[in-house]
This record gives structure tokens, C-alpha cells and sequence, in this order.
């Protein structure tokens, strides 16, 4: 009896150091990254002590929330920019910025759609009335978009017709539903859909650089635990569900 109380003690102490050991991780990441980063947060945590949880949105509003103090652990934008500004404002962790991932840009339409569309040109069509984009001012992949649009010649010719949303599943979202005819949005978002059809896919050599860094934040209570989880985002796993998903792996 009294060997089977300290055989119960040791492990309830040993389960209360493990406990204080564990931390509970918050990632900030760009809306794109949601079904790639949700499977590998769940390897993580198989492997790991730490918890990671996730918030999904567009790019520059969870840069705000991070400037503005928000309990991010970790940011992973879907551009530069944002994480230049969040530097710029030493609201990082000086040495742990990353440039991880790349991608690419498509027109998608709704997938029984009859559009015949065969380059950004055919935008410009008055078949084509409304055109799904993440803020063209703000959010990474409407930014991308608009600068290949401009580099085209196109842009104030298709900006009246342009349907502004949140983030680029917003848009991948606003053509699903049938009622706008087509979107600009990131490769991968069209490969997770059913109810879209890609009609053109911007060449790497037109389209604009895209780049995803991530890095820990300045308001981390758990930099340790956070900075290996940025460490995990490189490692080969991560590499190989990132590439599932369609992502470029920068090497």
C-alpha cells in the first residue's frame, strides 16, 4: 500500500512538472496558410508538450492586432510588408524572422462557369461584371494582385468591377457562391476548393515576388517554446505538408 502512494506521488509530480513545462502557443497566420498550418500544428502537438493554436486572417489585419498588443506568439504573413512594419516597430524578436514559403497567383471562376477566360486580359470583358480580391491595399494577396494587374495595363480598367473582401478565402468564398464570375486569389486556395476551376494561372515570371515570413513576436510570454515551433515550420515534416498543399518551399 504505502509503495503504491509513492509510486502515485512520483507520477503526479512528474505529470505537474511536465504541466509547467508545457506552453500554450498563439500563431498568427495569414488566412492562406489555414489547412496547411492546422495539419501540422496537429503533428506538433503529437510531438511536443506545447499546445499551438492558431488564428487565421488576413495578413495586415493581424499585423494591427500585434501592433496594437494582441497575445500573438508568432506572426507568419503571406507578404513582406507587413513584417517589415512590425520590425521597423521592434515588435519582434531580433534573429528569428524567416522567409519560409512562396506561391502563386490564379483567376479562378465558379466551376460549372461557361467563361471563357484565357489571360488577365479577358478581365476587361463586360461578360466579366464582378471580381472577387482580398483589399488590393492592404491584404497580401489583393496587393499581388493589384500590382499584376497594373504591370498588365489593366487595373483602371478592371477596379470599377472589383468586389473588395477581407482576405483571399473571403474572395475564394464570394466565387463559390456563383454570384461574382471570377477572382484573383493564391494557387493553393483554389486547390482546396471544389466549386472553383482555375482558368488561368499567372507564369512565375509575370507575376509579382510572393513571400511568407514568419517570425516570433515581442509580446510572447513563451519565446523558447515559440522559437522551436519556428524552427518545426522549417524542418523537412513541415516542408512536405507545405508542399502538399501547393506551397513553393524556399530552400
Amino acid at each position: 500500500m504505502k509503495r503504491n502512494l509513492v509510486l502515485t506521488l512520483i507520477l503526479l509530480l512528474a505529470f505537474a512538472q511536465g504541466a509547467v513545462h508545457a506552453a500554450e502557443l498563439t500563431v498568427f497566420a495569414a488566412a492562406s496558410l489555414t489547412d496547411a498550418l492546422k495539419e501540422i500544428g496537429e503533428n506538433y502537438d503529437q510531438q511536443s508538450d506545447d499546445k499551438v493554436l492558431f488564428n487565421f486572417a488576413g495578413s495586415s489585419l493581424l499585423e494591427r492586432q500585434i501592433q496594437e498588443g494582441a497575445p500573438a506568439d508568432i506572426f507568419f504573413s503571406a507578404d513582406e510588408a507587413k513584417m517589415d512594419q512590425l520590425e521597423k516597430r521592434h515588435r519582434l524578436i531580433a534573429g528569428t524572422r524567416k522567409s519560409l514559403l512562396s506561391n502563386s497567383l490564379v483567376i479562378v471562376v465558379p466551376a460549372d462557369s461557361t467563361l471563357k477566360i484565357t489571360s488577365a486580359a479577358d478581365l476587361a470583358d463586360p461578360e466579366v461584371k464582378r471580381i472577387a480580391l482580398a483589399d488590393p491595399d492592404s491584404v497580401p494577396a489583393g496587393v499581388y494582385s493589384k500590382a499584376y494587374l497594373e504591370k498588365e495595363n489593366l487595373w483602371q480598367t478592371v477596379e470599377p468591377k472589383v468586389v473588395r473582401t477581407d482576405n483571399v478565402r473571403a474572395a475564394l468564398s464570394a466565387v463559390e457562391s456563383g454570384n461574382i464570375q471570377a477572382g484573383m486569389v493564391f494557387k493553393t486556395d483554389a486547390a482546396i476548393s471544389k466549386k472553383v476551376k482555375v482558368a488561368f494561372e499567372v507564369p512565375a515570371k509575370d507575376g509579382p515576388k510572393i513571400s511568407y515570413p514568419v517570425a516570433v513576436t515581442g509580446n510572447s510570454k513563451v519565446v523558447d517554446s515559440a522559437k522551436k515551433f519556428v524552427d518545426y515550420l522549417g524542418s523537412d515534416a513541415a516542408a512536405k505538408i507545405f508542399e502538399k498543399y501547393g506551397f513553393i518551399v524556399l530552400k
